[in-house]
């Protein structure tokens, strides 16, 4: 079964890498609408080369990745995968993404033999059900009366994925006390393989975590007296789960220094249950707005 919805069909489709060589993958880019490639897609596309040369039996537990460059849309990606060490337990990759003969992302990825063990998880805040709030179009229709300019970017291009935040004034409108949640799914009906589900969290995980940085200073990517970049991102896989059910994002910041922010957050199913942590460092510097 693949994603009936064309934005969902599209990412599909950028997720299906093509083999060059051993190791070695090429990757194209959506359509840009900004002036880069989104990270999230670096680091989907990444996972997506690691898993290729690992075997099936094995899932994804985590990842960690370094922003190095910022990605050109209009080129494919190339990704260089180091099979570092097969255990009898676990399995390493190091992925490196190219363009112009240039790194632009560097990452490891962790791979785990199926066990059972110790359980424990957080608990999921209370906020509002997906099908109790307002749809997407409404909170982007605030977004850009509020930034018009962000009309050009790619945050506010037609994604894969359906985004509600539980409040209104909380993702990218908040107040510096606001602790942003989001409801997040994809658009359509994927594969019934783990792995995509992996990959399209992947994607999804960096669209608004940084955001949570800027918030205790009232203050928003959009605004052009800020400059924000995503220097490193880090995801772990707990449990299995489904990318087209509704998820819960929960994202704070607990420091920021030295013109860097750190987030983190957490992704529930709707009925509680903890399946994946992600932590991110962007920069976060405050620039002088040209005329």
């Amino acid at each position: 079964m693949t994603g009936q919805n064309p934005d969902v069909e599209k990412l599909l489709g950028i997720l299906d890498l093509e083999p060059l060589e051993i190791n070695l993958f090429r990757g194209r880019s959506v359509s840009p609408t900004g002036g880069r490639v989104f990270g999230g897609q670096v680091i989907a596309q990444a996972l997506v080369a690691a898993r290729r040369t690992v075997e099936e039996a094995r899932v994804t537990h985590s990842l960690h990745g370094y922003f190095l460059l910022g990605g050109d849309p209009t080129v494919p990606i190339i990704y260089d995968v180091d099979r570092i060490r097969d255990g009898r337990s676990f399995t390493t990759r190091r992925v490196v993404a190219i363009q112009h003969g240039e790194a632009i992302f560097s990452m490891s990825v962790s791979f785990q033999k199926p066990e059972e063990g110790f359980t424990h998880q957080s608990q999921m805040p209370d906020v509002p059900q997906p099908e109790d709030l307002p749809g997407d179009d409404v909170w982007r229709e605030r977004l850009l009366a509020r930034f018009p300019g962000a009309a050009g970017r790619d945050w506010m291009a037609h994604r894969p994925l359906e985004v509600k935040p539980t409040s209104l004034d909380m993702a990218y409108l908040g107040s510096p006390g606001a602790r942003p949640s989001i409801w997040i799914r994809a658009r359509g009906p994927l594969p019934d393989d783990l792995p995509i589900h992996q990959a399209v969290l992947a994607y999804a995980s960096d669209l608004s975590l940084l955001q949570a940085a800027l918030l205790p200073h009232g203050k928003s990517v959009f605004d052009k007296d800020v400059q924000v970049a995503s220097l490193d991102h880090a995801l772990w896989f707990h449990r299995p789960f489904r990318a087209d059910d509704w998820l819960l994002y929960t994202q704070e910041s607990p420091a920021a220094s030295a013109g860097r922010g750190f987030c983190r957050g957490e992704l529930f199913t709707r009925d509680g249950i903890l399946v994946a942590s992600a932590a991110q460092e962007g920069l976060m510097r405050p620039v002088t707005p040209r005329p």
